[in-house]
């Protein structure tokens, strides 16, 4: 990958709330039908943890904020926020199927961000792709929907100025880094880019690093992710890691993102889904927290990550 152009850029360590998905606030993802965990801690536990582990950024969802979007409680959160000393992003779905708590409309989403203080709001935007998904990259289904979604944004572009907040489109497992491009192109709103997600681009058979080159200069959030192929009779599966531990070449991304991405990018949030499968919920708890708290550490000590020590 690329030469790092500048090794004194310093980057905001972050975490999805989604991380702690059985350690949080119950936010599912992947199942084919609507699905919750249990909830086990509040946004404000989170905020708790997030300062004992050092983080300078949380990227909840609407989940954590118990989908109360009252003027009363998205104050209050920004004030908690605030009195932590802790930078907030919105991340919010157009149509998640699995778990509808996360779902708002673009609207929603901008006034919700605003109100809490948030510097970034990300949205996946859902698209509905035909099969087979090779060679589907801009297929005219997709295009149709991906103009919809352009109108959509064009429509809101004046709330976006409002607000002065980061927006960010992301790879979210139904789109090519060449569909997130065209859209970002076409808006031309210097508030507007994308959010690289490092290991969504597998589900649609394109590449890590070949995804990672294309979306690096139109970046301004990235969801850290860390994966283990592992080929067994049963097929290939890409199984979630602690950062570090697993087959994405963890140094070469930030050497990327450090070399091209834009000054808009000034925050890194990990994100990991630990296997939920040959364990008790007990046991995947512990996992989940242990490998978050080793993901910090890496990307800490190792990819030189946060403003805090």
């Amino acid at each position: 990958m690329g030469t790092v152009k500048n090794n004194e850029r310093k980057f905001k360590l972050g975490m999805h709330s989604y991380t702690l998905h059985l350690n949080g606030c119950g936010e599912s993802w992947g199942f084919e039908q609507d699905f919750a965990f249990e909830k086990t801690i509040d946004l404000q536990e989170m905020m708790d943890l997030a300062v004992e582990w050092g983080l300078d950024v949380l990227h909840i969802t609407l989940v954590d904020l118990d989908n109360d979007v009252s003027a009363e409680r998205l104050a209050e959160v920004k004030e908690a926020a605030r009195s932590y000393g802790l930078e907030l992003e919105l991340n919010v779905s157009i149509d998640a199927p699995c778990d509808p708590r996360v779902n708002g409309s673009v609207e929603q989403a901008l006034n919700i961000g605003h109100a809490i203080g948030a510097q970034l709001v990300k949205f996946s935007l859902d698209i509905k792709r035909p099969r087979p998904i090779y060679g589907s990259c801009m297929h005219p289904d997709v295009v149709v929907q991906l103009t919809d979604r352009l109108h959509e944004f064009e429509k809101h572009i004046p709330l976006i100025e409002k607000y002065g907040m980061k927006i960010a489109l992301e790879n979210h497992c139904d789109m090519f880094a060449d569909e997130v491009i065209w859209l970002v192109e076409r808006l031309h709103h210097p508030l507007i880019g994308a959010c690289l997600d490092t290991m969504n681009s597998l589900v649609l058979m394109e590449g890590i690093e070949e995804c990672v080159k294309k979306m690096a200069p139109y970046a301004y959030c990235c969801h850290f992710c860390d994966i283990k192929i592992v080929v067994d009779a049963d097929g290939t599966h890409s199984i979630g890691t602690a950062i570090g531990q697993g087959d994405i070449d963890c140094v070469k991304i930030m050497q990327e993102l450090s070399a091209n991405a834009p000054e808009a990018l000034d925050t890194i949030v990990f994100e990991i889904e630990m296997p939920l499968n040959g364990g008790s919920i007990e046991e995947g708890r512990e996992l989940e927290l242990q490998a978050a708290k080793e993901s910090i550490d890496y990307m800490r000590n190792v990819l030189n990550l946060g403003l805090k020590q």
